[in-house]
């Protein structure tokens, strides 16, 4: 649940303090403690949970790093909408197929996009995130951009040890504090999650039908509207100039009809007044796409197009509906989960350190890739493309390698 990404962004604008180190960071936890009772802390729960905390430089610079909107669309989809991932969402679907129908009938949001977040979040609870989340909070509590907003949610996290919600122990997160299945904010877990499974507690963490109640909490107070899809993939008229697109540039679906847009997969789209958008993530020759108010729900749970796009997509595989009908406007694709480990499969072969094949390329593998491509005279950017993929998987062939 990451609705910092807007504050992020406008943060980055910002100089950065230094980073807090030792007795520094020992000393800005000891000031924000009157902040902390004021905020409902009882001093000796503050002391207990911020004692022997230690600083974490690399969330710093984690605050100027966002993927959704450094990484090239069809690469950020590629590994996020995966046969991989949608064969696991349809099994985990047919698992909690009762908690997930509960939760639908309370909450108006149905299985599909309720389990394409927690797919997108967390690969279905395999991946919390690797960040102790005290530590992280503290360090981005005193030190870098946007220390109010992280001491905010520091509070809220020692709150929600202090309520029982959470426990302390193995408590991990991404590096700005989002933690859990569906990877809440910790304000936005005290405010939103709810008891889903009836014991008491709101344990977004160690129950998956808490996370599950609690996502579809709050999209439905996002203005989710049951029953109504998140938009399509429409195909363009020959030559068309749209006046206006982006999600915020809103015309009658009616319009758009009149336009002369139609569905990609030949559906129909009944005309009316609701306020729909054009997105053109990757310009006119790429898909498009008319989204309509549950696509703005979906975007509220982290301010991103392609994340948005990421859920909306994969919450449609797992009603078993096809991919995209256009292609991306690129002659080197992204590739998916499985084709990043056999990159880096190959990557080891070839000698080099790059860690555990896990399917994430990470500044290890990205090096690796640079150098391979040097080597092969291409331009050396280090992308993990299918371009560099299928000329290793060549060269492996030609020099007999597995």
């Amino acid at each position: 649940m990451r609705t910092l990404t807007a504050s992020l962004l406008f943060a980055a604008a910002l100089p950065a303090a230094l980073p807090a180190q030792g007795a520094d960071l020992d000393a800005c936890l000891a000031r924000l403690r009157p902040q902390a009772r004021a905020s409902g802390i009882h001093g000796p729960v503050y002391d207990r949970y911020t004692a022997g905390l230690s600083s974490d430089p690399s969330v710093l610079e984690s605050l100027d790093y966002q993927p959704e909107f450094r990484t090239p669309i069809w690469d950020y989809l590629a590994g996020l909408v995966d046969a991989e991932r949608v064969e696991d969402g349809k099994a985990r679907l047919a698992e909690h197929a009762a908690t997930l129908a509960r939760v639908e009938q309370q909450y108006g949001v149905d299985a599909a996009t309720v389990v394409a977040v927690w797919g997108v979040e967390s690969n279905f609870g395999r991946t919390f995130g690797k960040k102790p989340l005290l530590q992280s909070l503290a360090t981005l509590s005193c030190a870098g951009r946007r220390q109010e907003f992280f001491r905010g949610e520091l509070f809220a996290t020692i709150r929600l040890l202090q309520s029982g919600d959470l426990r302390a122990e193995g408590l991990v997160g991404s590096w700005a504090g989002a933690f859990g299945h569906t990877q809440f904010m910790p304000s936005t877990y005290a405010r939103i999650a709810v008891d889903g499974d009836g014991d008491g507690r709101r344990d977004l963490v160690g129950s998956i039908p808490d996370a599950l109640a609690s996502t579809a909490n709050y999209l439905k107070r996002s203005g989710w509207q049951s029953g109504r899809p998140w938009g399509h993939e429409v195909i363009l008229p020959k030559g068309y100039a749209p006046a206006v697109s982006g999600r915020q540039a809103r015309r009658p679906l009616s319009a758009w009809l009149a336009d002369g847009l139609v569905r990609a997969d030949g559906g129909a789209l009944e005309s009316s007044d609701a306020p729909t958008a054009l997105l053109l993530p990757a310009g006119k020759s790429g898909p498009a796409f008319l989204v309509f108010r549950n696509y703005d729900a979906i975007f509220s749970y982290n301010a991103a197009e392609s994340y948005a796009l990421a859920i909306s997509l994969l919450s449609d595989r797992l009603r078993g509906h096809e991919g995209l009908k256009a292609a991306w406007p690129t002659d080197d694709p992204g590739l998916t989960r499985a084709q990043r480990r056999e990159l880096q499969q190959l990557l080891l072969d070839r000698g080099h350190d790059i860690g555990e094949v896990d399917g994430m390329i990470g500044a290890k593998s990205r090096e690796a890739i640079a150098k391979e491509q040097a080597r092969l005279g291409r331009m050396a950017d280090g992308r993990a493309g299918l371009a560099i993929l299928t000329a290793l998987k060549h060269g492996a062939a030609a020099d007999g390698r597995p």
